[in-house]
């Protein structure tokens, strides 16, 4: 599976202590980070992480990016819903593609911590499902 870890300044801290809960589920995926939130994470883990820009400086449109190709399968956002971001229309179209293109999206410590116990139990495996789906081509 291919997952985005993405935390607010506020909420860096509790990424890095779930990252660091869940190495050993994380570190059997491909992870995707922004900036900042990447390098907190790798600096306290042995986790290898793609790094995207900083979120205000359009690394929460990349992981979009990812997301509208197909090339992601779960998001984690840590955000903060009592701070003002400077980038929030940024934030809200990565809900909103997250939701069409149907990704799991978890923008708190228990959506997070329920989708990784998930994940190890194998009740993500229909995005392996999809995945091969779309690549089938269509026989008329």
């Amino acid at each position: 599976m291919r997952i985005a870890l993405i935390a607010h300044d506020s909420k860096k801290d509790l990424m890095v202590k779930l990252a660091t809960a869940y190495e050993p589920i994380l570190a059997e995926h491909k992870l995707y980070a922004t900036g900042t939130t990447g390098k907190r994470i790798m600096a306290e883990t042995d986790l290898k992480i793609t790094r995207m820009k900083s979120g205000p400086l359009g690394g929460d449109q990349q992981i979009g990016a990812l997301i509208s190709e197909n090339n992601l399968d779960m998001v984690i956002f840590l955000r903060d819903p009592l701070t003002a971001q400077p980038h929030e229309p940024d934030v809200n179209a990565l809900i909103r593609l997250s939701d069409v293109y149907e990704i799991p999206l978890a923008t708190n410590i228990g959506t997070a911590e329920m989708l990784l116990r998930g994940l190890k139990a194998g009740f993500l495996d229909w995005r392996d499902m999809i995945g091969a789906m779309k690549e089938r081509p269509i026989n008329l």
